[in-house]
Formats: structure tokens, C-alpha cells, sequence
């Protein structure tokens, strides 16, 4: 069961939510919805699902037309960010829900039920309520009622955001491996590219309502089309400086000058805007080629096992993503190393015009 809309758009109260959205999902395909909070990511779901109707365009199943089919009509599943489960029934019951809606046979019923619920390990929790269950499990609880129903469409609503890190890494994992076997299309909506990246299959970047960009994960990764594509998909966003290029040289910010490497000699004298993503900029050089450049401490921001270090030097601004935990003093002078050969290169409008060619890890 394929999935398409064409030109789908959806205003509220005059606002566009949603613009001329076109967008293909194939059978047995995983696609992450990528953007910032309102983005458009549940209004897209929403009326993928027959919740919500566009206020023009169309979306099809298979080739069929179903914009105007009630969501009750159509085969598909939705989890949420909050673990909605009905406090009253048992974990066996709510598993079994949409299955007794259906009239199915109550031997198919508890197959399904006992068979799904060992996929999520809650096996030995189906005679609890949900309130006796942590967090964790109340989300496996949700997401077992939606995969039991075997629908042709699941649709996750950042079903993660409220689970701890460690509980968010084995989710995306056991995902992964969930829909490796099933034939229906899913769709993940979340805001960060990290988890895009852990869960692969396709991404579509998102932003404001528009499509910026959808293709497999690693492609749009490592070869945004715009500059906005490589801030949707980069946590910080990536560091941009804007930049000089002659026959011989790079300048930036005016007083940063670099001999032109052989990675950026295919672009054109003239004005460009450079990115480079946090986590290529480090503390010691990894290449011959990494530019050396003496920088002020605006801020160590320890975020776990991570640090975001915020620099300056004149109006050259940075942000480092690094692992472990760094701790500096604000107007400390450290060097970082910026790795000419993973520059993006973007035109004055935005659009890329150069990617590198020795990009390697995330």
C-alpha cells in the first residue's frame, strides 16, 4: 500500500499550516517527518490519516483517492506523544481493543495480542492495569495496540519525547527491527536529527509547513539542498560564516584566510555563505588541512555526556558539539581546528553548490 500526496495544502483560520506538499511513500517504507516544533509535522499526519482534511490538494492509497474518507474507513494507527491507554482494561484488553472493534474471533484475537505483546516484552504485564506500569511501558502498551491492528499505515507522533534517554535508544532500536519485517508504511514525527538519523529509512525535512527535502536519511544528511535543509538537520544547527573565494584563497570574516584546498576548487571566484556542522569542529586537528583558529569561551554548555561550546573571535561566531563532559570559563582562550575539507558550500541564495567529498561519520 503506497501513500502520495499531491499538492496537499491545509490553512486555519487563514494561516497556512501546510503548502503544496508532495510527497511519495512506498510500501514497506520507515520515514521520519524531521522539523522544529511547529514545523507542520502532526497537521501533516493528521491529514495523511483522514483526521483533518486539506484544504486543497488530494491524498491517495494505492493509487486511490481517499481525501474525503472518514479516518474510521481507512487502515491505519496512530501513537502519540502521551501513553493513551484506557485506565480501566488490563494490558492483554488494551492490546486487544482495536481487534474486538474489528469482530475478529476471540483465537485470532489472543494470537495477535500474545504475539505482539512479546515483540514489546510485555508478556508478563498483561494482566496489569496501566497505572501500574512505568512510563516506558505504558508507551509499549500504546504502541502494541497500534501494531496488533497490522494496519497498511502506523503514524508515530514523537512517541519518545516523553521517555528518558536510555528508554529513547532502546525504542528506536527495537522500531527498527519491528518494521523490518512488516509490509506497511510508517511515519515518525520528530524534532530531533539525531533520532532521524539513529531510526534511518527515508526523511522528510519540514519547516514552516513546507517540504524542504525528502530522500533516504544518509543522503539528505550528507547532501542537504539548501542551507535551510542543513540547519533542519543539524543539532545545534550548523555553523555558517560567509566567505571569499578568488583562484588561490578562502577568506572569511575578513582576517581568516586559507589556500584553496583541492576539495573547494571546483567553486567559482565570487561570495559564498560556508557551513560546517558542530561535531566537525574539534579541539585537536584530525587532518593536515584543519585551520587552526584562536577562539574566546562564550559558554560550556554540559548537556549529559555532551558540551556545547560557544565561541568567538571578533564577529567569527562558533559552536562546538563534543563528547564528554568540557568545562571552561567564560572568556577562556582555547584553539579549535575547523576542517576545511568538510565545508558545505552554499550560494548567496541559500541553495548548495558545493558538499564534501570527505565527509565521514556524522
Amino acid at each position: 500500500m503506497s501513500l502520495t500526496l499531491e499538492k496537499v495544502s491545509k490553512a486555519v483560520d487563514g494561516q497556512d499550516w501546510i503548502t503544496d506538499i508532495d510527497l511519495n511513500l512506498e510500501p514497506g517504507s520507515f520515514n521520519v517527518l524531521l522539523g522544529r516544533t511547529l514545523a507542520g509535522k502532526t497537521t501533516l499526519m493528521r491529514l495523511m490519516a483522514g483526521l483533518d482534511q486539506p484544504t486543497s490538494g488530494r491524498v491517495l492509497m494505492n493509487g486511490v483517492d481517499v481525501t474525503g474518507v472518514s479516518v474510521r474507513k481507512r487502515n491505519l494507527s496512530m501513537v502519540y506523544q502521551q501513553f493513551i491507554n484506557y485506565p480501566a482494561h488490563t494490558v492483554y484488553d488494551n492490546i486487544a481493543s482495536p481487534l474486538r472493534l474489528a469482530k475478529m474471533p476471540r483465537e485470532v484475537i489472543d494470537k495477535r495480542v500474545r504475539e505482539t505483546a512479546n515483540m514489546l516484552h510485555l508478556e508478563s504485564m498483561l494482566d496489569r492495569y496501566p497505572l501500574e506500569l512505568s512510563g516506558g511501558q505504558q508507551q509499549r502498551t500504546a504502541m502494541a495496540r497500534a501494531l496488533v491492528k497490522d494496519a497498511d499505515l502506523i503514524l508515530f507522533d514523537e512517541p519518545l519525547v516523553n521517555l528518558d534517554y536510555k528508554l529513547r535508544e532502546e525504542f528506536r532500536e527495537e522500531l527498527r527491527e519491528l518494521f523490518k519485517t512488516r509490509n506497511c508504511i510508517a511515519v515518525y514525527a520528530t524534532t530531533e536529527p539525531n533520532e532521524a538519523l539513529a531510526l534511518g529509512g527515508n526523511t522528510a525535512v519540514l519547516h514552516e509547513g513546507q517540504l524542504l527535502q525528502y530522500g533516504r536519511t544518509p543522503e539528505v544528511y550528507h547532501k542537504p539542498k539548501d542551507i535551510l535543509s542543513a540547519e533542519m538537520f543539524s543539532e545545534p544547527p550548523i555553523n555558517v560564516v560567509p566567505a571569499l573565494v578568488t583562484e588561490s584563497e578562502v577568506t572569511f570574516d575578513e582576517t581568516v584566510h586559507f589556500k584553496l584546498n583541492s576539495d573547494l576548487q571546483s567553486l567559482t571566484p565570487g561570495r559564498y555563505q560556508f557551513g560546517v556542522r558542530a561535531s566537525h569542529i574539534g579541539l585537536v586537528p584530525h587532518a593536515d588541512d584543519d585551520l587552526e583558529l584562536p577562539m574566546n569561551v562564550d559558554l560550556a554548555e554540559i548537556s549529559g555526556s555532551e558540551t556545547f561550546l560557544h565561541v568567538h573571535n571578533g564577529e567569527l561566531n562558533l559552536v562546538l558539539h563534543l563528547s564528554g563532559v568540557h568545562e571552561y570559563d567564560v572568556d577562556e582562550q582555547i584553539k579549535v581546528y575547523f576542517p576545511t575539507h568538510k565545508i558545505y558550500g552554499f550560494d548567496m541564495a541559500g541553495s548548495t553548490v558545493h558538499v564534501p567529498t570527505r565527509l565521514g561519520g556524522v
